[in-house]
């Protein structure tokens, strides 16, 4: 199964992660599939997430399947996932 999640980068305390789209047998920085965006969680409210919508709806649309904390930051990038429904 495809998963949508966080791949961990940055220093001690100082979080970053990527946006990856990765099988979900591999480990949390391991091999990817593709990368759609970033998510900077110290940074100010409107430059926290940068992401790649179009690739985010392909990849939902094929079945890969958000982590509880994706599916919250796609909610804030404007990408509605409920269930099975994408919509913008």
């Amino acid at each position: 199964m495809v998963k949508i999640r966080l791949k961990r980068f940055g220093t001690k305390k100082r979080p970053d992660y990527r946006i990856v789209i990765q099988d979900a047998r591999k480990p949390r920085d391991g091999e990817t599939v593709e990368e759609i965006g970033q998510y900077h969680p110290i940074a100010e409210e409107s430059k926290q997430i940068i992401m790649d919508t179009e690739r985010a709806k392909y990849w939902l649309s094929v079945g890969a399947q958000p982590t509880d904390i994706v599916r919250r930051l796609l909610n804030k990038s404007g990408l509605t996932v409920k269930g099975e429904a994408i919509s913008k």
